[in-house]
């Protein structure tokens, strides 16, 4: 038995980490795709791209993991199918209970590390990679300026250059827009040539410009008097820019660690009940202010009991007798009142509206704390009793019926997150919607595999669909007309 068990996980093992692999390669090439545009041209260090990068894939584990078990259990048990393996297993009065034993145990252990992962590893890692992210997305362009376009990357200059020689060094026809007063195209130099250098420590650039003029039309305080032009020439003219701009600047930690999506279970929770109270609290205070626009109800103490004694009697409208003048007084008043209270209403829904639905994504991701890890225990459950009926291993048959399967789940599992998201249901239903749905029907087939039941019987399905579709039978090569 126990080589049995060792022949099954070695069959497990290599599948599951090699997908697992495969999936967070694919998701960060996914990643790359989206925020291209922010990593290109910016002149990143290697070693920024290479940590965006590693916490980056730590971040994809909650989408790559469940995929890597439905995957591999099904080639695992598909390869065992193949290769008539189960049936010399089954043969030998060996139950697919005892077979499926050792992964079970593995799929448990990996659900109670999947927990662990989401509640420790990744907010860590999660808050590493939205820091760096962060910055790399404010981060400017790199300096470089081309052929006959305007550059405006310089603080306070606009740019363009004619032509740059080969060595990248030495410029001609040079156009500069002095903007570091804010006053317009007042100031313009135009140079026949120039040589752009940075300073040792880099934080500079030094343009030494040759044989130019300098062009200012002076602005007063009186936009319609006339104003003085000058115009002076030079045979050098040095330009000092500011390049720390251009440098990536690293954002605290701590001004994301007290994000939602950065914090663990007890934080999460002690956060929800704190924003639950805030939420209980304004609608008091929302209750409170509106009753004070009501001058006689909130002199007078209405209980229930003082209602049911309580006697209708015939009112008199309140503006009958009184003088025009009174009554328009009266209803501006009225109308000054109600428009008040309206505002006060709406703006008060609106801040409860919002702290709700802040309230809504602690409890989210509270949530998904523990359904990622019954995700990897109900789609291994699914995965191996499938194996046994596709009995095809490989990354073909496999494959295909996993993306299919995991794109169901993640279907649900967005539609109700989104659900949760939006209010209109609770958190637990919204994430656990995909889990009560898949855990039972993995439930369900893993007690038909282990029972031997027809609904596994795979050559029954392939009679089942040679009667619907004739033309998928196969022709036995051994028969033909008798001699």
């Amino acid at each position: 038995m126990k080589k049995l068990h060792l022949l099954i996980l070695r069959s497990y093992i290599g599948p599951a980490i090699a997908t697992f692999f495969i999936s967070v390669f694919v998701l960060l090439m996914q990643f790359l795709w989206r925020y291209v545009d922010d990593l290109v041209g910016k002149g990143l260090e290697w070693n920024v791209i290479a940590q965006l990068l590693f916490y980056a894939s730590f971040t994809f584990v909650p989408m790559a993991l469940p995929l890597s078990i439905l995957l591999s259990s099904l080639m695992t048990f598909g390869n065992l199918g193949e290769r008539y393996e189960l049936v010399a297993i089954k043969a030998a009065g060996i139950s697919l209970r005892k077979v499926m034993a050792p992964l079970a145990i593995i799929a448990f252990l990996v659900s109670v590390g999947a927990f662990y992962y989401s509640n420790i590893v990744f907010p860590y890692a999660n808050l590493k990679f939205r820091t760096i992210l962060y910055d790399v997305r404010q981060k400017k362009m790199a300096f470089n300026i081309r052929e006959g376009i305007w550059y405006s990357g310089l603080e306070g200059f606009v740019m363009k250059v004619g032509k740059k020689e080969p060595d990248k060094v030495t410029l001609r026809k040079i156009i500069i827009y002095d903007h570091s007063k804010f006053q317009g195209n007042n100031k313009l130099t135009i140079a026949d040539s120039g040589r752009m250098e940075q300073t040792p420590d880099g934080n500079f650039l030094l343009l030494t410009m040759f044989n130019g003029n300098n062009y200012e039309e002076k602005v007063g305080r009186n936009t319609q008097e006339k104003r003085p032009f000058e115009r002076t020439s030079f045979q050098k003219e040095i330009i000092k820019f500011d390049l720390s701009q251009f440098k990536m600047t690293r954002t605290n930690d701590e001004f994301f660690r007290s994000a939602y999506y950065m914090l663990d279970v007890k934080q999460l929770s002690y956060s929800a009940d704190s924003l639950s109270k805030e939420v209980n609290k304004k609608a008091l205070d929302l209750k409170r202010s509106l009753t004070s626009y009501y001058t006689f109800l909130a002199k007078a103490k209405l209980t229930d009991q003082s209602l049911k004694k309580a006697k209708i009697v015939p009112v008199t409208p309140p503006l009958t007798g009184r003088p025009p003048a009174d009554q328009k007084i009266i209803i501006d008043n009225a109308l000054n009142l109600a428009r008040n209270m309206k505002s006060s209403f709406e703006f008060s829904e609106q801040t409860i509206k919002e702290t709700s639905e802040l309230q809504a994504r602690y409890k989210i991701e509270w949530h998904r704390k523990f359904t990622l890890s019954l995700a990897c225990l109900a789609l291994f459950l699914i995965g191996a009793p499938l194996g046994t009926i596709i009995r095809k291993g490989g990354l073909g048959m496999p494959l295909v019926v996993s993306v299919l399967l995991f794109v169901a789940y993640h279907v649900i599992s967005f539609t109700g997150e989104k659900a949760a998201r939006s209010g209109v249901t609770e958190a637990w239903q919204g994430m656990w919607i995909s889990t009560l749905v898949f855990l039972p029907v993995g439930v369900f087939l893993t007690y038909k595999a282990v029972t031997d039941s027809s609904l596994f019987d795979a050559e029954k399905y392939r009679q089942f669909f040679e009667r619907l579709f004739p033309f998928l039978k196969k022709k036995d090569a051994n028969t033909g007309p008798l001699q």
